[in-house]
């Protein structure tokens, strides 16, 4: 079976606060962060919407220095390392970190920095972009920078896989100190893709929403869901080897208990027909838990308001529940958050987290018209208190990419 690994730290920024305790009083008051866009003028463009980060305060978090070097992604990733590794009462604790790792997901990067030094280079010759183009821009840098910070010795890595990279790289944390290799590793996602060139590919794609009314805009599972909203922000967890967090005293959020990754290989952008992808990676993660689908109280969906995820998302949870679906509790926290592609799986993971230990059902809000294809209880609107000994967080992304964690209650 493997070590036991607890839940001791939790970090986030996103769209409905800049902390766990802002993003906790956001989820159990149904608050969307659905709002114009204003990090640009979008007045040429279809999309008007997204969930953007609001009166962040950079410096309370990263030295001036450091702010200068970074792009947006990195910067959210290490807002919300700093708040996991105090919150977890790590960061002071005089310990060798040749044990220590850290996994950070996105699922583009830096691509503000990419869109500003393609102009720069356009305006005053390519040779004239910033020497920290490239340190800022590529993927890894989110967590080579937290690495430095924090003198993470163990494991360092970046995944990309769409909108998959933060709940794999949470999911592949899990697996390295659950068998053995070390014993505290921080993971996550990142992402800043409010931007017009990510924006603009998306509405090419037909992905977004162009609803201009933020109450039916981001509104998985409804019959009127018409595509996505833009969110950005990161999550971070610190994940810990069980005794390790019990000999020092941690504070245990919850435990991991469970992953499943697999690939629809299917399709570039669709998922597979009938959702069997995102269905037998539900069961992976049950089986790796070791238990029955009976056991789960509570789904954190996909859940993107696009129709076909949320169509084929609902026939795979209807399968792997097959005796009473409507039993366990389905929610999408997108329609607060937006959608934060690479950096999805972990605000949802830390939102979940959470739950599991308030025992508290997060809410779809501005759920209005039933949709007959789309027939779960999704706890619209309104989250209530509710019993959760084991939850699962979904997360699917373009090319087949699935991930489902399994969170326990400690």
């Amino acid at each position: 079976m493997g070590r036991k690994v607890a839940i001791t730290g939790l970090g986030i920024v996103c769209g409905i606060g800049n902390n766990k305790e802002e993003v906790w009083k956001s989820v159990k008051a149904g608050k969307t962060g659905v709002a114009p866009i204003t990090r640009y003028d979008c007045t040429d463009q279809k999309v008007k919407l997204a969930a953007e980060i609001k009166g962040l305060n950079y410096e309370d978090y990263i030295d001036k220095k450091s702010l200068r070097k970074m792009d947006m992604f990195s910067k959210y990733a290490m807002v919300a390392a700093v708040q996991a590794m105090k919150d977890s009462g790590l960061e002071e604790l005089d310990e060798d970190r040749e044990r220590w790792g850290i996994i950070m997901g996105s699922g583009i990067g830096g691509l503000q920095t990419i869109e500003e030094e393609k102009v720069t280079g356009m305006n005053k010759g390519y040779d004239r972009v910033s020497p920290y183009f490239i340190p800022k821009s590529i993927s890894n840098m989110a967590a080579g920078n937290i690495a430095i910070r924090y003198g993470l010795k163990g494991y360092c890595s970046c995944i990309v896989t769409s909108c998959t990279s933060a709940a794999n790289s949470i999911g592949d944390s899990f697996r390295n100190i659950r068998d053995g290799y070390e014993d505290i590793m921080l993971c996550g996602g990142a992402e800043s893709a409010i931007t017009p060139l990510a924006i603009g590919g998306f509405t090419s794609l037909m992905a977004t929403t162009h609803a201009i009314d933020v109450s039916r805009a981001s509104i998985p599972f409804d019959a009127e869901r018409s595509g996505f909203v833009m969110g950005e922000g990161a999550g971070v967890l610190v994940l810990e080897e069980y005794e390790h967090a019990v000999k020092r005293g941690a504070h245990i959020y919850a435990i991991m208990a469970g992953y499943g990754t697999n690939c629809d290989a299917y399709h570039i952008t669709a998922p597979s027909p009938e959702g069997v992808g995102a269905e037998k990676c539900m069961r992976l993660a049950l089986n790796d838990a070791g238990i029955t689908p009976d056991d789960v109280d509570y789904v954190n969906a996909h859940g993107t308001s696009t129709k076909m995820n949320d169509e084929r998302e609902t026939a795979a949870i209807k399968r792997v529940f097959a005796d009473d679906p409507k039993r366990v509790k389905v929610s999408s926290t997108k329609s607060m958050t937006g959608h934060l592609l690479g950096a999805s799986g972990a605000v949802e993971a830390v939102i979940t987290t959470l739950g599991v230990e308030n025992q508290f059902l997060p809410p779809t809000v501005n759920y209005k018209v039933p949709d007959p294809a789309c027939d779960l209880d999704y706890v619209p609107n309104q989250g209530y208190n509710h019993e959760i000994r084991y939850a699962l967080s979904n997360s699917f992304g373009f090319g087949g990419h699935n991930a489902t964690l399994v969170f326990k209650r400690a």
